[in-house]
């Protein structure tokens, strides 16, 4: 290949081509990084053959030891018999060692096992071990190669003399150089696999994290789904998301809580389904039965059959807690072309089991809350029972404060706990003697003094009820006066619970405007000029002005002829917030 020199007779003399075999290491480098995409054992073992013709400048051949065969043949160097070769070279299946496996002086035939793919093949090339003589007999060399002697002749005139002990070293250190190449380009690339994996893994528990902080209770499921629809579409890469909500109840609940009674469905993106579609879908497809996700890539031919022809591929999960089933989550076509995996269908499984969980404890909640306007409304019930010129008295005197605590500004979450401490106010009257209640006289002290326990007796009767804190201290408290000289406690001004006051004043309006035994009801202008006289003395001035600012709207709830308890109707009365 180039003009003759003088043999190589040690690794020192090789130091003029250090810098050679050093510039070759990035080539190579390149070479063994493309090793993934190699598909056959011959490119295999040609590519890692490169490196050794580039520091020996000499062709090499690529022989399979264990078929005994030539697998590529360079053109460049005499018709030698490699199969020969090959067969000879069978010792080097798996081997590391490089070998002389022709030795015919001035001539020998260096074999190095590669270690591609495959541990049987081995790369040979001749070598020239001394300058010849113009007449030198090539002979017996050329046998030894099985090829002519004229041919030999010839192409070793071109060739760099190799000492057979220096060439056996520097092929041993150019195999260590090559397993190296393949070492680092396996660890760059599980570097690779790494980084992607964990960006994956970031990118999901970015996004669980994101969802975490959002479980409230006071937020729906379908809020907190439409949150994770649009964070999930940023890094799921797929064309269409959609989730559906089944139905959670029939009937609109009357208590006060919002539940779902037809299916909902939300979507990003282009998701060509219906809610129906996807409902079936889902059932088709067992996935409540089978707890995780289900992954579908579909081939050309598949997709241009399916039912759907625009659908490449699809993955879907249910959306459970326990024995729940609140919807399906569906993602349609790879937004790059690409297929769906593990990664996109497991961050779709933890938004899944997320969003189920969430919808577990908000029907947990609906539950408690539906018990326990059951037990509110016994209670209701029993309060009016007990004295039948007071029926719908808590009712009313719940909607009127409600309306008092709008005109105050009270929040619409704040609004349901005013109602509930309105409902309950007189719930300690059940320990009250039933004559007393329904006396048409005027009381005796005594008899006063026992009505005057219903506060503290109604704060005992809900004691146990932790959810009703806050309602318990209006019940005991809404008896107080603002001068101090209310009762049970004697607080006055702002040291009486706001909410009390409130209920304070809609208890007082509502005694007033009802017939009771001892009395008709009161007309409208002697409520008003009682109310105005006792605001400041017996009452929280704030809320006697909510009361003249609402007034039209409270004479409407004494007046409705229909109670329809807890369903909040006063809500709709005034501003809400």
């Amino acid at each position: 290949m180039n003009a003759p020199f003088e043999p190589v007779t040690d690794l020192c003399d090789f130091v003029p081509q250090t810098a050679a075999f050093a510039a070759e290491s990035e080539a190579a480098q390149a070479i063994h990084r493309e090793t993934p995409g190699r598909t056959s054992r011959a490119g295999d073992a040609a590519s890692a053959a490169t490196l050794l013709e580039r520091v020996f400048d000499v062709s090499f051949a690529v022989l399979d030891a264990e078929a005994g065969a030539c697998i590529r043949r360079p053109s460049d160097l005499p018709d030698m018999d490699w199969d020969l070769f090959a067969a000879i070279a069978r010792p080097l299946i798996g081997s590391r060692t490089p070998i002389l496996i022709v030795e015919e002086d001035p001539l020998c035939v260096l074999a190095v096992p590669l270690q591609g793919r495959s541990r049987s093949c081995v790369a040979a090339a001749p070598l020239v071990t001394r300058r010849p003589e113009p007449q030198a007999d090539w002979r017996a060399a050329a046998r030894a190669a099985g090829c002519p002697p004229a041919a030999l002749a010839e192409w070793a005139a071109r060739q760099r003399a190799w000492d057979p002990e220096a060439a056996l070293r520097v092929a041993q250190l150019a195999l260590e150089h090559d397993f190296q190449l393949r070492r680092l380009a396996d660890v760059e690339r599980e570097t690779d696999e790494l980084s992607f994996h964990l960006s994956s893994v970031y990118e999901e528990i970015s996004l669980l994290h994101r969802l975490t902080q959002n479980l409230r209770l006071s937020k729906s499921d379908v809020e907190l789904a439409r949150s994770a629809l649009d964070w999930l579409a940023e890094v799921i890469q797929a064309e269409g998301l959609g989730l559906l909500f089944l139905p959670v109840a029939e009937a609109v609940e009357e208590h006060g809580t919002v539940t779902r009674t037809k299916p909902e469905l939300l979507s990003v993106g282009r998701f060509p389904f219906s809610a129906e579609e996807v409902r079936r879908w889902g059932e088709t497809m067992r996935l409540a039965e089978l707890g995780g996700p289900v992954v579908r890539n579909l081939a050309p031919d598949e997709a241009a059959r399916s039912e759907y022809p625009g659908i490449r591929n699809w993955m879907g999960v249910a959306v459970t807690e326990g024995q729940n089933l609140f919807g399906y989550f569906l993602a349609v076509n790879h937004a790059r072309g690409g297929q769906f995996g593990t990664v996109q269908a497991n961050m779709l499984h933890s938004v899944a089991s997320i969003l189920g969980i969430h919808g577990g404890n908000i029907e947990l909640y609906r539950q408690q809350a539906e018990l326990l306007a059951g037990v509110i409304r016994a209670l209701s019930s029993a309060i009016d029972a007990k004295d039948p010129y007071t029926c719908g008295h808590s009712d009313r005197v719940a909607r009127i404060s409600v309306r008092l605590a709008q005109d105050l500004g009270y929040s619409a979450e704040a609004l349901t706990r005013v109602y509930l401490a309105g409902l309950l106010h007189d719930v300690g009257k059940i320990g009250v003697n039933d004559a007393i209640l329904q006396k048409p006289g005027k009381l005796t002290e005594q008899e006063f003094d026992q009505i005057k326990t219903h506060p503290t007796t109604g704060y005992r009767i809900l004691s146990e009820l932790r959810d009703l804190d806050d309602v318990k201290q209006v019940v005991r408290h809404h008896h107080e006066s603002w001068d101090g000289r209310g009762y049970p406690d004697g607080l006055a001004g702002e040291g009486i619970p706001p909410v009390a006051r409130i209920v304070a004043v809609a208890d007082a309006y509502d005694a007033m405007a009802s017939t009771r035994p001892y009395r008709n009801r009161m007309p409208l202008e002697k409520i008003e000029e009682i109310l105005r006289h006792g605001a400041g003395k017996q009452w929280d001035p704030a809320v006697v002005d909510a009361f003249f600012h609402a007034k039209d709207d409270i004479v409407k709830i004494t007046e409705a002829d229909e109670i329809n308890s807890l369903s909040f109707p006063t809500l709709a009365f005034g501003k809400q917030s």
